[in-house]
């Protein structure tokens, strides 16, 4: 499953975040994958992909963070994953009667 992560980082200040990051690095418990992330100009906030076999490894990796960061967590579908469960939508024709 992938997740897009939103953190907002506390008092709007990502500094104690990337003093973390690079002493510690990004802290994922095994099975957990960074995909890729984006930071806003201001950089306040981290929209950040994310994906595990279930969101438990998530909720480990969020713990290491909570105290310089609040998060929200959406589940997310690759658009190619969204194509196949259309599908059947997508390939049925209206009936004439």
């Amino acid at each position: 499953m992938h997740y897009l992560v939103i953190e907002h980082y506390r008092n709007r200040d990502s500094a104690p975040v990337y003093q973390r990051f690079r002493a510690k690095g990004r802290l994922m418990p095994p099975g957990l994958e960074y995909i890729s992330s984006w930071i806003t100009e201001d950089l306040s906030r981290c929209y950040q992909v994310m994906q595990a076999p279930d969101r438990g490894l998530l909720e480990q990796w969020m713990v290491q963070w909570s105290d310089l960061v609040d998060f929200e967590v959406l589940p997310v579908l690759t658009s190619a994953a969204v194509q196949i469960r259309l599908a059947p939508r997508l390939d049925a024709r209206p009936t004439d009667s």
